[in-house]
């Protein structure tokens, strides 16, 4: 086998972004309209692409920034999505990921709410090392 160049991209690896190694993740990605479910975050409804796990996994650490529920629903929702930009937002292969261990999220979201839920992303990633890390001193 010859040696990797790591100066040169990794044929999937598209605009940057790491290979996602999760089968299910990349092609949820790759189908788009097939694999979209709901993300309900506090006021938000952003629609988001990913395998189950890793929108499950997604969530969870979403979870740690609420006081509320977070919530995945396979349905377009019944009061729709409110933000006429995220309304507009769709998905296409150069936008930006969320690497969430082997896998993937993508958020079909404005650059607003994408910010703010990437934000929040990364206080629960955070808080759930800060929680982790805890429990790990004192045992």
């Amino acid at each position: 086998m010859p040696p990797v160049d790591a100066t040169r991209p990794a044929p999937n690896d598209v605009q940057g972004h790491p290979p996602i190694q999760c089968e299910d993740c990349e092609s949820a990605l790759h189908s788009r309209d097939d694999s979209v479910s709901f993300l309900l975050l506090d006021q938000l409804t952003i629609p988001i692409i990913g395998c189950g796990n890793h929108v499950d996994q997604f969530v969870s650490i979403c979870e740690l920034t609420t006081t509320g529920r977070v919530d995945v629903i396979e349905h377009r929702p019944a009061g729709g999505i409110r933000c006429p930009s995220c309304q507009l937002a769709h998905y296409n292969l150069h936008q930006p990921v969320i690497p969430i261990q082997t896998g993937a999220v993508a958020l079909m979201a404005c650059s607003q709410h994408q910010t703010e839920v990437l934000n929040r992303f990364q206080s629960g990633l955070e808080t759930q090392q800060q929680l982790t890390s805890s429990i790990d001193t004192s045992l």
